[in-house]
């Protein structure tokens, strides 16, 4: 793609395309020059792969694009095929027939017609992997599967689960020690010393990365709100793979400007008053995003909480390897009970929110066990009402449009009588 164009009179949303595009091209170019190509889960660390000029590519962010786009089952046909359980993360289950379908193409050097024909962003194989199992235990599993079917390294950060808070300082040093481990790796894999330089730069540039979303996730805190929640699914995708390239911090600071003028013109992220505003605790629903917005716009409804923000709040001291690690390690999946709850009542507190919709994803065990007694902990909290619906992140056979309107409805009366 061509470089010649005017950043700065482009749209937020224009930015969001351009360099969601550029980042895939840089993959490509990157495979093509014989240069490293890695697949990274999202919550691992990046500043590691930037600082070593190694191409990166997000399995989550691409797989929930497929799914937006309606591709998903294309992929889960094939996964599915392979023996993979429908129990599955279906995250992993895309990725994982995305994965066959590029190999099959690189053996036969035919396109399989599902992948010519298939919505998704076209990325290449991986020369290694990375992965954290800060936020699911399934990352590993995952990941230790593409790296035997494709023969490739596999760096594993482990960050213990914090069963209190705050964090302790022995699970800051184990995990700093696992970043140097990390180094190590990088340093085989790519024969190359590590350059610390760069990685500083790279967590300078996670910062300010960070600081943007965090002033756009403000915006949701005002009444009446220049900023539904459910653009932050779309615009998440840079905080994900470019927080710690400029690509991130360019286009949330255009983002947050354009909500600020809204605001200060009296323009809404609801054409109509909003009546209500709610808290969703859980992953996006892909292939119904549309479906889910809509039904919440019709009723008035505009979603103002969100814990999305906040595990992107990647906040440390750049050249602390402790620091660091507690930012990457106090994800509040990965945190107790008890602190998820203050998690998400503050959450819901900060949204002015009147109500909590629970996702209970089939795909992600972790969040889907848990919203029980989160959503008990957050009532007691707060004494708002609350409603879940059943669901699935990108394999659309687990979602019911219909369930989904009685919930929310039902949601909504609770509301209006409480208001």
């Amino acid at each position: 793609m061509s470089d010649n164009i005017n950043i700065e009179s482009m749209s937020s949303k224009e930015l969001l395309a351009y360099y969601q595009e550029k980042l895939d091209e840089e993959a490509r170019q990157a495979k093509k020059e014989g240069r490293l190509v890695c697949w990274s889960s999202s919550v691992a660390p990046p500043e590691f792969c930037v600082a070593m000029d190694i191409a990166m590519i997000y399995p989550e962010t691409h797989a929930a694009g497929i799914g937006a786009k309606k591709g998903a089952m294309d992929m889960l046909d094939v996964s599915d095929a392979k023996g993979y359980s429908l129990d599955i993360c279906s995250y992993a289950r895309v990725n994982l027939g995305y994965m066959e379908l590029l190999k099959e193409q690189a053996r036969t050097g035919v396109t399989p017609e599902k992948l010519a024909n298939s919505p998704a962003a076209k990325v290449p194989l991986p020369d290694l992997v990375i992965t954290c199992n800060n936020i699911c235990n399934t990352l590993l599993k995952w990941y230790e599967n593409l790296a035997k079917e494709l023969n490739i390294p596999c760096i594993i950060i482990d960050v213990p689960y914090n069963h209190t808070m705050p964090i302790p300082l022995y699970a800051k040093e184990y995990i700093a020690g696992q970043f140097e481990y990390a180094i190590k790796q990088l340093e085989d894999v790519t024969g190359r010393k590590f350059d610390y330089d760069k990685f500083l730069e790279a967590q300078k540039q996670t910062q300010r990365s960070v600081e943007q979303w965090n002033r756009v996730a403000h915006m949701s805190s005002y009444v009446q709100s220049p900023l539904n929640c459910f653009d932050l699914y779309n615009y998440m995708a840079l905080i994900v793979c470019a927080r710690s390239r400029e690509y991130a911090e360019i286009t949330y600071r255009k983002f947050a400007e354009e909500l600020e003028a809204n605001l200060a013109n009296g323009v809404y992220a609801l054409k109509g008053a909003e009546k209500k505003r709610i808290t969703w605790e859980g992953i996006a629903v892909w292939p119904h995003l549309s479906h889910t917005f809509k039904s919440l716009k019709n009723l008035g409804v505009v979603m103002t909480g969100s814990a999305y923000p906040e595990i992107w709040n990647l906040h440390y001291t750049p050249g602390d390897m402790l620091s660091m690690a507690e930012a990457y390690t106090r994800i509040y999946l990965n945190t107790s009970l008890e602190n998820r709850g203050k998690v998400l009542t503050r959450i819901v507190e900060n949204g002015k929110c009147d109500g909590v919709l629970y996702h209970l994803n089939r795909s992600c065990k972790l969040m889907g066990f848990l919203n029980g007694d989160t959503a008990e902990i957050v009532q007691n909290n707060t004494g708002l009402p609350y409603s879940s619906f059943d669901g699935d992140q990108t394999d659309p056979r687990n979602f019911s449009p219909a369930q989904f309107d009685t919930r929310v409805q039902a949601l909504d009366e609770i509301m209006n009588e409480k208001k």
